[in-house]
């Protein structure tokens, strides 16, 4: 995003039709990303916070889980 918004002040001087399309549909696509960013971090933090609310309601079978998880990963991981 960084590299298309240094394209689009570099480009603010050009001229012509095409020149305008090109920066137009640039800032709209830009402007799509920031919104899909944002939204994704929101998400991401229900998702964290939910996460932690359920280990904090149930510590004894998150430890269970987790560690049954590496004990299957470390398995499969050592398999020939």
């Amino acid at each position: 995003m960084q590299d298309s918004e240094e394209l689009l002040n570099a480009t603010k001087d050009a001229v012509g039709d095409e020149a305008r399309n090109v920066r137009h549909r640039l800032t709209e696509t830009l402007e799509t990303a920031k919104r899909t960013c944002r939204r994704l971090e929101e998400k991401g933090i229900e998702t964290a916070k939910a996460a932690d609310k359920t280990i904090r309601e149930h510590p004894y079978e998150s430890i269970g889980v987790a560690f049954g998880i590496g004990l299957l990963i470390g398995v499969l991981v050592t398999r020939k």
